[in-house]
């Protein structure tokens, strides 16, 4: 029997199925100084997350932010990682959505959260995936920052807890 043949097939059926992987990657590589390698910058105004990755070099991704009256600046950090965590709505978002429920199971289709979480040590604020793509890149949370689910997902790889966050106007 010829395994060259199944083998070849086998390698075209492996190379064909990765090069979707890659694809997946949103992250544009630009010029940012100033940070050091492993933070995370949030440029509000701009609706953009950059992940510093070596000294005036960056991967930028769009992001949603939070609407008027909800963003806000300041220094932070990564304190936990989730996927696909369930949600408990905070006490503002409830007051405005009193039909909410206490809980909403990871992975639903009503869960904000998306495929993953990088929660903050600041308030309830996070970086998250989202159940809605067409929320990124405006102005559209209670002061999370909303990202791609396939962007998140690059980002939690990227990351530990302790990695500064750094929120700009």
């Amino acid at each position: 029997m010829n395994l060259a043949r199944p083998l070849a097939l086998i390698f075209a059926l492996a190379f064909s199925a990765a090069a979707p992987q890659t694809a997946l990657a949103r992250g544009e590589a630009v010029a940012l100084s100033g940070y050091a390698p492993g933070t995370i910058v949030v440029m509000t105004s701009e609706r953009r997350l950059y992940f510093v990755t070596a000294q005036g070099r960056a991967l930028r991704y769009p992001v949603g932010v939070g609407r008027a009256g909800k963003a806000w600046a300041g220094n932070a950090f990564v304190a936990e990682k989730f996927i696909r965590p369930a949600w408990m709505p905070p006490a503002d978002v409830r007051r405005d959505n009193p039909g909410l429920p206490s809980l909403i199971p990871g992975g639903a289709p009503n869960n904000p959260m998306g495929a993953a979480v990088l929660s903050l040590n600041v308030n309830d604020y996070a970086i998250h995936g989202t159940n809605n793509p067409g929320s990124v890149g405006g102005f559209v949370s209670y002061g999370c920052i909303r990202m791609y689910n396939e962007d998140v997902l690059e980002l939690y790889r990227m990351v530990r807890p302790g990695t500064p966050v750094v929120v700009l106007r």
